[in-house]
């Protein structure tokens, strides 16, 4: 490691430390990993379904849970690659580990995703989309991915679903340490600690994971090597201050520098639009924190929560055209109180009451303005949200929420949603279904520009519009071993944003006219096929359209995945295969004029690996990824990595 690279690890290690005691003297801002009751079994609920939990099987929204055993028997390291087993859902990662790396769902766009952290919104305030390239996989406990719009709980960007992941936790009276180390392809390097602790009325997690490679050229010219160096820092805290008033915290530190190539857009040269070698390189610190107090009152019938969150992002980089950056912060602060009231002589039913107020300030700034104007800005947003949740005959389960929205910088806007869910227990058959509609405000960049050479802003610009349904049926079979899960769905998109070129040679984005028109569906599958031998599928037929008609870019209509797992030696180790198909995509080809469209080709890729507990304290692990050395496609022009090999062991203390 440089000399500079190890003054910005520990400049990261400090800035991280240092704004955990910051924390804890001003505002405490907010984690949803700790702030519920510890549930014995975490996998029953999913947290990110309503303003408050929700039991699995309440739950009419179409959702889809990782837990952290499942990431850890496949040995994977990005949230991007477990989210590719999700129904749904699509990755494009430009090039190598660490590269930019968006995430859609149901053909939405990266920015219509609403990605939180331990309940702390993390995206980008510029182009308003969290670049998952920087997402490590070493400190997470489960993956909730909720699809349809639901902007009536969390307001813009939740156009088309949200996606939340929950660090680990502290334990209660214990002490834990968890390493782990791993080598492999590309001189690639792992080592993460986790430190897991608490007495009886608090508990504490602190993790540290450093992630390097070599890389390999995701260009097609030349032979320079595009690496990535990745620093996570993570804790949270949970504390009873009392008996009904509970404090619980969280921050997160992330310092990375990745290697990249540009498309050369030197007008006259034989590579136009190409992806060539270039020294260029994007450097980021993302913090982010939140915490907050619960207070529970009359036997936990009226719960009260005040909570606050900031991201604070800086980017920097250079390229072809020089040096470029910017910094974005985002201050979140909300109170909510929910009332649980049972009236069993109607219905047997018992219900749910919630309502919140929160307040956003969002700013960015160009590190680089070409003008003094455009230095600067910043936005406020003052959201109303009411939320009912309704059980009936212990079968029946409802749920209904309303928001609005007052932008000072766009028109106000009202969302809502519904859902309802219906258990036939004699069966073991669930129905689902929700609707819904989302918003997404134009991002920063898209409103001011900030390069009046190349990309003109326009303040005229509407939030986009989604409108969004839902239908689905859940069916358990052989004896509960196996469930099934087949779910419709159908979206509207209104006054979706594109960037359209002018014949001044700079482009300026637009309100397109029209519908934006999405809808397929999604299949999982879960199977207990033999005594410790589990088989997982998932598969998702898309149909996206632009209101002109045409497919949207980089959503494979047809795309699934294909996992088994096989425990041996009473579970003391482990065989897995996984395998992803992404089918046949459209992209742009920008090296011809009018620009293009090309088919990117299908491809499989598949992952096998397995580890062994030599020990109650170690075990050793390996494995193999794109064991079919596919050479593929997700972003036209970027080449991606063949066969590549890991190992490494773990040890728990």
């Amino acid at each position: 490691m440089s000399t500079i690279a190890k003054r910005r690890v520990l400049s990261a290690v400090h800035s991280f430390f240092l704004s955990g005691v910051l924390a804890g003297g001003c505002l405490v801002p907010g984690a949803m990993a700790q702030e519920e009751e510890a549930y014995s079994d975490l996998e029953e609920v999913v947290v990110t379904a309503g303003r408050n939990p929700v039991a699995a099987e309440k739950v009419g929204r179409a959702n889809t849970v990782l837990t952290g055993e499942e990431l850890e028997k496949t040995q994977t390291r990005y949230v991007a690659d477990a989210l590719r087993r999700v129904p749904g859902v699509s990755v494009s990662r430009t090039g190598s580990f660490g590269g930019l790396t968006q995430i859609r769902l149901r053909g939405s766009e990266a920015n219509h995703v609403l990605v939180l952290i331990d309940g702390v919104e993390v995206a980008g305030t510029s182009n308003g989309e969290f670049d998952f390239g920087s997402l490590q996989v070493a400190d997470i406990e489960r993956i909730e991915v909720i699809r349809g719009p639901q902007s009536a709980l969390y307001g813009s960007n939740a156009a088309s679903g949200v996606i939340q992941i929950i660090t680990k936790g502290g334990i209660r009276n214990g002490f834990k340490v968890t390493t782990r180390s791993e080598v492999g392809t590309d001189k690639t390097l792992l080592g993460n600690v986790l430190v897991q602790g608490g007495g009886e009325t608090f508990d504490v997690a602190l993790s540290g994971a450093v992630r390097g490679t070599e890389g390999f050229n995701i260009s097609g010219y030349g032979s320079e090597k595009d690496g990535d160096r990745n620093v996570t820092l993570n804790g949270n805290a949970r504390w009873d201050l009392t008996e009904d008033l509970h404090f619980d915290g969280s921050l997160r530190l992330v310092d990375r520098e990745s290697d990249t190539d540009d498309q050369d857009f030197t007008w006259g040269s034989s590579t136009y639009a190409e992806v060539i070698d270039t020294p260029s390189k994007v450097e980021t610190r993302e913090l982010f924190g939140g915490g907050g107090l619960t207070w529970d009152l009359f036997e936990d019938r009226f719960v009260q929560k005040l909570r606050g969150e900031v991201s604070d992002l800086q980017n920097r980089g250079r390229n072809n055209s020089g040096h470029y950056g910017n910094d974005g912060t985002r201050y979140h602060i909300s109170y909510q109180g929910s009332w649980v009231f049972e009236t069993p002589q109607l219905w047997d039913s018992a219900h749910s009451l919630t309502g919140a107020v929160e307040w956003e300030r969002e700013t960015y700034k160009n590190v680089f303005p070409s003008s003094a104007s455009q230095t600067a800005q910043r936005r406020d947003l003052l959201g109303y949200v009411a939320e009912y949740r309704g059980e009936f005959f212990d079968r029946a389960f409802v749920t209904g929420a309303l928001r609005f929205d007052q932008n000072n910088a766009f028109e106000d806007t009202l969302t809502y949603s519904a859902s309802a869910a219906y258990l036939f227990a004699q069966t073991g058959t669930r129905l689902h279904a929700s609707l819904g509609t989302g918003s997404t405000n134009p991002t920063f960049f898209e409103q001011f520009g900030f390069v009046p050479s190349s990309f003109i802003g326009n303040p005229d610009l509407k939030p986009e519009t989604n409108f969004g349904w839902d239908i689905g049926i859940e069916q358990r079979f052989w004896q509960d071993r196996g469930v099934i899960d087949i779910t419709y769905f159908n979206e509207r998109l209104q006054d979706e944003i594109q960037t359209r070129f002018l014949p001044s040679y700079s482009s300026t984005p637009v309100n397109l006219d029209g519908t934006s028109k999405r809808q397929g569906i999604e299949v999982s599958l879960g199977l207990e096929l033999f005594k410790d031998v589990v088989v997982k599928a998932s598969y998702t037929y898309l149909d996206a359209k632009e209101p002109g008609g045409e497919e949207e870019i980089r959503r494979p209509p047809h795309s699934g995945s294909l996992g088994l797992t096989y425990g041996f030696h009473q579970n003391r180790g482990t065989v897995f295969v996984d395998a992803v198909y992404n089918g046949e995509m459209k992209d742009f080809d920008f090296s011809v004029s009018p620009t293009r469209r090309v088919t990117l080709s299908d491809y499989i890729m598949v992952n096998a690996g397995a580890d062994y507990q030599l020990t109650d304290t170690f075990q050793f692990f390996g494995r193999v990824e794109n064991l079919l050395d596919q050479d593929y496609e997700e972003v036209y022009g970027f080449n991606t990595q063949g066969v590549t090999a890991f190992a490494g062991f773990k040890a728990t203390f």
